[in-house]
Order: C-alpha cells, then sequence, then structure tokens
C-alpha cells in the first residue's frame, strides 16, 4: 500500500504542504495549469528554491495584486467551479477542506454557513493553497496519508477581528480531535488551512514515521526563517510495511457503581455505533463492598477521544483508564455455504499457517431455522459440514454475491444483506458476549458498516476567519 507521512515538526501551513508535495515529485506545472483555471485577475505561483535552518526546501510564492474582498463560501465554490483544470475529485476535495473552514468559523462566530464569510481564509493566497493542496494529493496518489502530532506556537497574532491568541478560536475548532505536539517557539507554526488540511486529508496520526520503505522525502519550506529550527514540513512518500494480521488498537476502561442498567446498556449501543470495535461489561467487587461494572472498549487510537467524550458525558464517571495494545487477528472473508436447509452466511477465518476456520452467523442461521422449521443447532451443524464438504479452501465456498440469486425461499429476507449488525470484532478478547452480529466497523479495516460516519463533516456550515497573518503563511 503507497502511503505519505506528514512530519509537522515545526507545524504545517498551506503553502509549506504544497512545496513539501512539490519537492516530493508532483508536477509543478500540472499545479500552476490548476491555479491559472481558477481565473484571478493577477494571480500566479512561483517555486523556487530556499535554505531554511541549513537544509535545502521548496518554497510557494504566491503572487497577487492588493486585495480587499471578503467572501462566502457560496463566492469560494463558484471560483472552484469554473476552474475547467480542476478534475471532479480535485474540485470536491478542495470544497472539503473550506467546508470544514467553514463549520468551524461558523461555530466560534455563532453563525451559519451561509452567513460566514471569509477574512484571512477568503484571501486569494489561501484559496490558491487549499487548491494547490487539493491538486498535489490527488495527483500524489497514496492510499493512505498519516501525520504526526502537531505544535501550534504560541504569543498573539493579529486577525481580522484583533489581536489573538495562538492558536485562534477558527484553528484551535479545526484541531479538534487532532493529536498536538508541545513546542515551545513564539510563532502560529499550524495556520487554520494547514489545520483543515489535517483534518480533511489525514486518515491517522502517529508519534513516528510509521513502518514504511520510504521512496521519496519531500521538503516545503514556510515563510519565516527561523532561528531555533528549521521551518520545514517533511513529507514522506513510499510503501508500507504491512502485516495484514497485526493493528494498533486503544483499549480504555471505567468502572461503573452508581450507573443503571439502562444507562449503560444505552452508552453500549451508542459508543458501538460511534466506532468502538467491541465494548463488554464484566462484574467487580468495588470499595465498600459494592457490586459495580467495568466496562471496556476497543477502538481505532484516533476514535478515542470521541469515544472518551462519550464515556465521560453518559456515565459521569470520573476516570477513564486507556492503554495503546498491538492485536493479532486473522484475515476474515464473508461466505456462503449451501446446506440442505439453504444457504447459510458465516465468517472464514484465514491465516498464516493456519487452517481455515468456518464460523456460521447466528443472524442467518436464525432466519434459516425459522423458516425450516429446524433447531437452530442443526443450522448450525449443517453450515459447518457444508463447509468441510467444500474441502475448507476459500475459493471453494461459495461467496455471498454469487449465491444472492439462488435463494429458493420465497420470502422477503435478502440473505445477501450487508448484515449492519456485523460485529466481527477483530481483537483477541473473548468476551463471550452472545452478540453474533457481526460489527464490522469502519476502523477495523473490514468494514461494511452502513453508518457511514463521514468524518469528513460533509455538514454544509459557513466559516469565516480567525486566522491570523493573511493566509497563515507561516510566520
Amino acid at each position: 500500500m503507497r502511503i505519505a507521512y506528514l512530519d509537522c515538526a515545526s507545524g504545517i501551513s498551506g503553502d509549506m504542504t504544497v512545496a513539501a508535495l512539490v519537492d516530493a515529485g508532483v508536477d509543478e506545472l500540472a499545479i500552476e495549469a490548476a491555479i491559472n483555471s481558477l481565473r484571478l485577475p493577477g494571480v500566479r505561483i512561483e517555486f523556487e528554491t530556499v535554505m531554511r535552518g541549513g537544509f535545502r526546501a521548496r518554497h510557494m510564492k504566491v503572487h497577487h495584486p492588493e486585495q480587499h474582498a471578503h467572501r462566502y463560501l457560496a463566492d469560494i465554490y463558484e471560483i472552484l467551479d469554473r476552474a475547467d483544470e480542476l478534475t471532479i475529485r480535485q474540485r470536491l476535495l478542495a470544497k472539503r477542506i473550506f467546508q470544514e473552514i467553514a463549520i468551524a468559523e461558523a461555530h466560534v462566530h455563532g453563525s451559519t454557513m451561509e452567513k460566514i464569510h471569509f477574512h484571512e481564509v477568503g484571501a486569494i493566497d489561501s484559496i490558491v493553497d487549499i487548491t494547490a493542496a487539493a491538486v498535489g494529493f490527488d495527483l500524489l496518489g497514496v492510499d493512505e496519508i498519516l501525520a504526526s502530532p502537531t505544535p501550534t506556537g504560541r504569543g498573539d497574532v493579529m486577525i481580522a477581528h484583533g489581536r489573538c491568541r495562538i492558536p485562534t478560536p477558527g484553528t484551535a475548532e479545526l484541531l479538534k480531535g487532532i493529536p498536538l505536539a508541545q513546542e515551545d517557539l513564539p510563532y502560529e507554526l499550524t495556520t487554520p488551512t494547514g489545520a483543515a488540511i489535517l483534518r480533511v486529508l489525514v486518515n491517522r496520526f502517529t508519534l513516528g514515521v510509521p513502518e514504511m520503505v520510504i521512496e521519496k522525502v519531500g521538503h516545503g519550506a514556510g515563510t519565516r526563517d527561523m532561528p531555533e529550527r528549521a521551518n520545514i514540513l517533511r513529507l514522506f512518500v513510499g510503501e508500507a510495511i504491512a502485516d495484514p494480521e497485526s493493528d494498533t488498537v486503544l483499549l480504555m476502561e471505567t468502572n461503573l457503581d452508581d450507573v443503571s442498567g439502562e444507562v449503560i446498556g444505552y452508552v453500549r449501543e451508542k459508543l458501538m455505533g460511534s466506532g468502538a470495535f467491541d465494548v463488554w461489561l464484566t462484574s467487580i467487587d468495588m470499595k465498600k463492598n459494592r457490586p459495580g461494572v467495568l466496562l471496556s472498549l476497543l477502538c481505532h487510537p484516533a476514535d478515542g477521544p470521541k469515544l472518551e467524550a462519550i464515556l465521560f458525558s453518559e456515565t459521569g464517571t470520573l476516570g477513564i483508564r486507556r492503554s495503546i495494545m498491538r492485536r493479532s487477528k486473522r484475515t476474515r472473508q464473508s461466505v456462503i455455504v449451501e446446506t440442505e436447509f439453504g444457504p447459510v452466511e458465516g465468517k472464514l477465518g484465514l491465516g498464516t499457517q493456519l487452517a481455515p476456520s468456518f464460523a456460521p452467523e447466528f443472524e442467518s442461521c436464525r432466519q434459516v431455522a425459522e423458516l425450516a422449521g429446524r433447531p437452530i443447532r442443526e443450522i448450525y451443524r449443517a453450515a459447518e459440514a457444508a463447509f468441510l464438504v467444500s474441502g475448507t479452501q476459500p475459493q471453494q465456498v461459495i461467496a455471498p454475491e454469487k449465491i444472492a440469486t439462488r435463494h429458493s425461499h420465497d420470502h422477503s429476507h435478502d440473505h445477501s444483506h450487508d448484515h449492519s449488525h456485523d460485529h466481527s470484532h477483530d481483537h483477541s478478547h473473548d468476551h463471550s458476549h452472545d452478540h453474533s452480529h457481526d460489527h464490522s466497523h469502519d476502523h477495523s479495516h473490514d468494514h461494511s458498516h452502513d453508518h457511514s460516519h463521514d468524518h469528513s463533516h460533509d455538514r454544509s456550515h459557513d466559516h469565516s476567519h480567525d486566522h491570523g497573518r493573511g493566509e497563515h503563511k507561516q510566520p
């Protein structure tokens, strides 16, 4: 899998991102053509090689006439829509970045996306930065984008609303859920544009360079040449060293002794619906001989803050324990086997040096048992026998899509459905929950989840400003 990693040791801004993309091999002429197609009078971009802290890097300069216009989101969309050199994917990506900024600005100013007008981020250089970044990442052609935690810097900046503390309110709103790094430098290191790029494009965050074979490293320079450190954003591009039978998960636990069973059940469902791989309960003894419940959950590390907020707000707990773990798992494949009672869905477990294993799905067995008027135990045994007869080879098992049309039962249960309950938690905790639903959450990389929690926040709000330094070039 081809990946890109943003090393934000000195923060991130729009111009730094575009320059790093060009230095990593993205065609600068293609980016220039895209910017020219915006048809902004007197606007052009220029790439140059500079030195920052003794290191070579590329820097992007935006040349434009003086301007005083404040734009609404609709105005920016109109500019993007008339750019005939943008592909549909590039145009939509640029709009998503602007939309995230609009959502943040509408929130901090108590307004709506339609009414918010952009100051700094509506400036020409910010429109250019965001459009160029969308084009650059599309041309880079990676499957996943990762990033390090980013520092915000410290001090004050001047924005359209006056002097404001770093990070500005709009930037802080955009950085919700994004890991921050401590860097005590008196500059605005992460700009609103940089924060929006992280929010929309980055799939996950990691403290160090991920396991990968590096092919290219791009260096994008910020505007300021800081004496304390090289003002550079590094972009690593290469192939991930993937272990399909292992991943990283976050375990969170909290002890509860004053929450009703009804509330715990509700919280459990809410956590599962918000991205947890699994949630389970354990009876425990607590202080003063009180019976209690240990609520545990597994999730993708990036979903930790969101799920932690649910635990705090819904249970009133005063503390949550967190542990990062490596999880061994078997590759899974959804299959259907033919039995004398009809087709039965199940999960096929695969793995290096392991014999394939088959587990019938409870819901599918239940439906077949009801239709056939047979005990469910008999359906389980028939499905397992059908799998063994198939020779236990994955290619010899009928795939769901190939059998969907072969259902002979005259009923409305579509056995090829995606079971949006597909709780097949990949973890190795055997909590014997009789979920039997198979929640393939969008985080366990085998997800057919219908929830589509769109982390790109496709809400239509409107952001205004709050981004000091006019386009927020790095100081």
